[in-house]
């Protein structure tokens, strides 16, 4: 119960970060996605059932704030949460490398899912410009802010792993 009201708190905070702070951070015109980052950390850390619950919950919010219809963001969400807990496997504490390459991918395939949900749909074809402009910054500068906050949410999962270890003993 205490992980889920954790990671409750966790989506929360990085909604707001992401619509509130991050927007004055803009660099070539976009905004890093912490849900995302924080969708990959719990699969990866957690496995399956714990990303897909994690990838629903912050699509929904972000369905219900951007979206024009909701529900396209919490499949997407969840479908990345599902296919990061596969990782859960080979999870290793201290690796970084999966982590970041698995927060690499999952931009790459959200913008080019975003490019043809929102671009592609409406007639604009041109793909290799949206992936010069947005789609590649949004990878880069995602990955860079999510390399912090990828290593604060792995020390809070952590801690609860150990907490709940220390209750089960």
């Amino acid at each position: 119960m205490i992980r889920v009201l954790v990671t409750l708190i966790q989506i929360l905070i990085c909604f707001l970060l992401q619509s509130a702070v991050f927007p004055t951070f803009k660099l070539a015109g976009v905004v890093p996605d912490l849900l995302l980052v924080l969708v990959v950390t719990v699969a990866y850390t957690r496995g399956i059932f714990s990303g897909m619950f994690t990838g629903l919950v912050c699509g929904l919010l972000l369905d219900c704030s951007i979206g024009d219809v909701i529900g396209i963001y919490g499949i997407l969400y969840m479908f990345l949460g599902y296919f990061n807990g596969y990782a859960n496997k080979i999870y290793d504490k201290e690796d970084y490398t999966i982590p970041v390459l698995l927060i690499t991918a999952s931009e790459f395939v959200y913008c080019f899912f975003y490019y043809v949900a929102e671009f592609l749909l409406r007639g604009r074809l041109n793909l290799g410009f949206y992936a010069y402009r947005i789609m590649l910054p949004r990878v880069i500068y995602t990955v860079l802010v999510g390399i912090v906050f990828y290593k604060l949410f792995h020390m809070i999962h952590l801690g609860l792993t150990k907490l709940s270890n220390k209750e089960g003993s």
